[in-house]
């Protein structure tokens, strides 16, 4: 609902600020007064286009604000936090959430919006919640927040969507659980439908990707690649590159440790030999000496390590045969081909494992495409077969609530001196199947016998369509309600009992939701719980003139009726017909 409603340099009105209650609040004023701002404020506040002529003159913008409380579960609490909006919690009597011994409850937003006049530099601005937002997104929260029925402009329920969904609100809770089921048959159907779609449009394309991913996972399990083996075989290229060098060194140290072969006449003294002559030597020292006999030892560990080493080198070197060209030729050739590998599939021969695993999986997938296509073939026919069954049931039940709907509206336009017309809620089955159903949903005014029923907005006047949207509203008021209604001139070229009956029905919505009215009918102002004025002050001599909004009470309330039934408020039969009107509303 709307807390509060100000407004500045808008019109005729200077600068004025109005607390709204829930229930029915209304709006009158003498002509020209400025009754019709009010209703420009809050349309400008929901993303109405901006009219520099409306600024008042001589001043440089106008501004209108608001302060909306929101139900935590309304769309418009999310569309506001992801435009960076601050919102208040405020507990079901307007404190604070975090007051003592208050809990979080709904939510308080506060809107504003500002108009540059004609010629000056201000452009028009609006911001939610102290964060600046784009116009067009005050037109969806406001969408979620408020509900326009002026003369010009039936706001709500304009598109086929929010028809639809108003009458699968009014049809109740069946209607929604076979919509649900319907969604998820549909949802189901539509993923099948792409998936096979998919399968059989590009199965030649699926065909080549099986057949070279197939080749390529051939190629590498062929090759029977281990992690790191590349570093492996460089190494053996390296070493056989070099083998006559590796020999030789091999060799001379072995001819050092070891000593030179009896064929070699080269004289190599021996390590070996000289560490053991340095051990003897030692051992045949003169008496028990520890020390010797300890460095005798060590020696003796030295020989036994020259041994070892000298054993190996003589090993490493018989490794080193005459084959090794062809090794070198090997080793080379598999080099090469782990290069082409981790060139395709790489970098590293890791990668290439990890390549071939995860694609083996997608060659499996590829090469079972025609059991998935039986499979979904099977499968679309048995869903689509389920989403007909889903659509028809859709359409049985929106075609009773339909006819519910029309009945109940209809009542209410003849009792709202509309006694010829005859409202229509169509539906037209058998369509597409689509994430609603297969059906066209279209609510039509018949204005009187005879004619052909119309869409909304193309058969009626405005004051027409107001009442229209009011006998609409007050009929799906408990199912399918904005929190704020707004009616500007809804009474037009209506009197008398009609007049009553508009005021008693705006009432009955008012028991759902908060109800704001513009009228110029006392019969109508007579139901409401505030009553608020539009006053008007004329100063010729400073030519301008000045609006402001009163909230009228007691004695004030029926002078302001009185003058609405006889012109002037003095009238003494005006003052007791105005409360004899409001004893019989509060009736």
């Amino acid at each position: 609902m709307i807390e509060y409603l100000s407004i500045d340099s808008l019109g005729v009105i200077g600068d004025a600020t109005v607390d709204l209650d829930p229930g029915f609040t209304v709006v009158t004023g003498e002509t020209g007064a400025g009754k019709t701002m009010v209703v420009t404020a809050l349309n400008l506040l929901l993303g109405a286009r901006a009219d520099a002529g409306a600024v008042r003159h001589g001043a440089s913008h106008a501004t209108v604000e608001a302060g909306f409380r929101l139900a935590a579960g309304n769309a418009a609490v999310g569309l506001a936090e992801e435009a960076g909006a601050v919102l208040d919690e405020v507990d079901d009597e307007g404190h604070d959430g975090d007051a003592p011994g208050r809990g979080p409850g709904n939510r308080s937003l506060v809107v504003t919006r500002s108009v540059g006049a004609a010629g000056g530099s201000s452009r028009s601005r609006a911001s939610a919640g102290g964060r600046g937002v784009p116009v067009a997104l005050l037109g969806e929260i406001g969408g979620h927040l408020v509900a326009v029925h002026g003369q010009t402009d039936q706001l709500r329920l304009k598109s086929a969507t929010a028809q639809r969904h108003a009458l699968d609100a009014f049809a109740g809770e069946e209607l929604a659980t076979a919509l649900a089921a319907y969604r998820r048959d549909f949802d189901t159907w539509r993923a099948a439908r792409a998936e096979l779609a998919e399968i059989t449009l590009h199965e030649q394309d699926r065909a080549r990707e099986a057949e070279n991913l197939q080749r390529a996972l051939e190629e590498i399990d062929e090759a029977d690649v281990t992690p790191g083996e590349d570093e492996e075989v460089r190494a053996r290229i390296q070493r056989l590159e070099n083998v006559e060098e590796l020999r030789a060194a091999s060799l001379g140290a072995h001819a050092h440790l070891a000593g030179a072969d009896v064929a070699e006449a080269v004289d190599v003294p021996a390590a070996e030999a000289l560490v053991e002559a340095a051990r003897q030597a030692l051992l045949q020292a003169p008496g028990q000496d520890t020390e010797l006999t300890g460095l005798a030892a060590r020696l003796a560990e030295v020989g036994i390590v020259l041994a070892d080493v000298s054993a190996d080198l003589a090993g490493y070197a018989a490794r080193l045969d005459d084959d090794a060209a062809s090794d070198l030729d090997a080793a080379q050739s598999r080099l090469a081909e782990l290069t082409r590998l981790m060139r395709l599939y790489g970098p590293e021969l890791a990668d290439v494992l990890d390549w071939a695993r995860s694609h083996r999986a997608r060659l499996d997938e590829l090469q079972g495409d025609s059991g998935r296509i039986v499979e979904l073939t099977e499968q679309c026919e048995r869903l689509e077969a389920a989403v007909l069954a889903g659509a028809a049931e859709l359409t049985r039940l929106r075609t009773a609530a339909a006819q519910d709907l029309s009945g109940q509206v209809t009542k209410e336009l003849h009792a709202l001196s509309m006694p010829d017309a005859t409202f229509h809620a169509s539906v037209t089955g058998g369509g597409e199947p689509g994430p609603h159903g297969a059906d066209d949903v279209a609510l039509l005014l018949q204005p009187h016998a005879g004619s052909a029923p119309r869409p909304l907005g193309k058969g009626a006047s405005g004051g027409e369509l107001s009442r229209v949207m009011l006998a609409l509203e007050v009929v799906l008021a408990a199912t399918d309600p904005v929190p704020t209604f707004v009616f500007d001139e809804v009474d037009a070229g209506v009197g008398g009992e009609a007049a009553v009956q508009i005021g008693r029905r705006l009432a009955r919505l008012a028991q759902h939701v908060q109800v704001i009215v513009v009228t110029h009918l006392p019969q109508v102002a007579a139901f409401a719980d505030r009553h608020l004025k539009v006053t008007k002050d004329s100063d010729s001599d400073a030519g301008f003139t000045t609006s402001d909004v009163q909230t009228l009470e007691g004695e004030d309330r029926v002078e302001e009726l009185a003058r609405m039934l006889a012109g002037r408020a003095g009238s003494g039969s005006a003052r007791d017909h105005a409360r004899e009107l409001l004893e019989a509303s509060h009736a």
